[in-house]
């Protein structure tokens, strides 16, 4: 891959079955190497933990796009993440949803991130558990989990005697947002609960 030329990324990747299988253990080694640099460069923690779910039968075209993910690299190299002293200790996270992105049980990816002041100091990308058939309910449930994280992240806080009262969560549903302002509000014929206290 030294001479390989910068590549963008994709992650539109299903089981393949028919596909040409390729060596497990130097598929499992680029993908446990590619994971240890997602904690300096989290842009591409999407695209690793897609391959990685083909961990148990990678076939030629989940190869091609971890290959891809090391072009990208290369092409990146200069990105990271950059701590300046003196940023403002105040708390914000984001949270998005793709909703039904898995080409193959459709089920939506959730990615949430915390920043403090300008400072990005936690991240996370997680396949849903469940299949929901509105974007609402997607983006409700990975609200209340973004919830429990953005709770551990002000413990952690409280641990260096930095006390946050208000911690703003950015969701770019209307909807979602409106449910979790209303604790008991009616979708359909379910019914469903969020109470967020900060």
């Amino acid at each position: 891959m030294d001479n390989a030329k910068a590549a963008s990324t994709s992650y539109y990747l299903d089981k393949d079955e028919s596909g040409i299988k390729v060596n497990q253990t130097m598929f499992r080694g680029m993908i446990g190497s590619l994971l240890y640099l997602t904690t300096s460069r989290p842009d591409i923690m999407q695209y690793v933990c897609v391959c990685a779910r083909f961990q148990a039968s990678p076939k030629e075209s989940h190869l091609i796009e971890v290959k891809r993910t090391l072009k990208y690299l290369k092409g990146t190299i200069s990105f990271g993440l950059w701590y300046p002293s003196g940023a403002s200790l105040s708390l914000i996270g984001y949270l998005d949803v793709d909703y039904g992105g898995c080409k193959i049980d459709r089920k939506s990816t959730s990615g949430t991130c915390h920043l403090l002041g300008s400072l990005l100091v936690s991240w996370h990308s997680k396949k849903q558990a469940c299949v929901a058939l509105l974007i609402t309910k997607v983006e409700y449930i990975a609200a209340g989990n973004f919830c429990a994280q953005i709770l551990w992240v002000k413990q952690q806080l409280e641990d260096y005697n930095i006390f946050l009262n208000h911690i703003p969560l950015k969701c770019d549903n209307t909807s979602a947002i409106n449910l979790t302002k209303n604790p008991s509000y009616t979708l359909g014929q379910n019914t469903l609960k969020l109470n967020i206290i900060f």
